[in-house]
């Protein structure tokens, strides 16, 4: 498990949610890019993802080297940030640092920025709320969990379709 408040591991790996999950070999090399595997079945009414499915996936990369179909290529999964992705994220960081400083008045102009810029991103649209003042598993993260959902679930692959 790794804590990643500035959220460098995030934008490297381009992990937009959590529970992420991207296998790195011996090598360091990516072998699978992230999904969303949670690693167990607490919440599947909530995000249709059987963490069954992973498990199996794991235990067959470990135990044989066999990769799911969906990761070959994986390094080649992990798109670059666009020009708006990278902006926003720089303006989260600012935001964020804005935060520890105690300029909390200028830090919401930038969380703002962030989320226009990069509106379907979960590391800036709910990782910001504790920061902001709200509650990451309150009404504002529902509000935005519902409008991930309508617009597709953008960006993010779960193991068990696919991902």
């Amino acid at each position: 498990m790794l804590v990643d408040p500035d959220h460098l591991t995030a934008e490297r790996f381009a992990i937009v949610n959590i529970p992420t999950v991207v296998w790195i070999d011996e090598d360091d090399r990516i072998v699978r890019a992230p999904v969303m595997a949670p690693v167990d079945d607490l919440f599947k009414d909530f995000t249709h993802v059987d963490s069954a499915v992973h498990h199996e996936q794991l235990r067959a990369w470990v135990r044989t080297g066999e990769l799911p179909d969906a990761a070959a290529g994986a390094k080649d999964m992990v798109l670059p940030a666009t020009a708006d992705e990278q902006l926003a994220r720089a303006e989260r960081r600012l935001g964020a640092y804005l935060h520890r400083t105690g300029n909390d008045d200028r830090a919401v102009v930038h969380f703002a920025r962030a989320a226009e810029l990069a509106p379907m991103d979960f590391t800036i649209r709910r990782g910001t709320m504790p920061l902001r003042g709200g509650d990451p598993f309150g009404q504002e993260f529902f509000d935005f969990w519902q409008e991930w959902e309508a617009a597709g679930r953008p960006g993010y692959q779960s193991a068990d379709r696919g991902g």
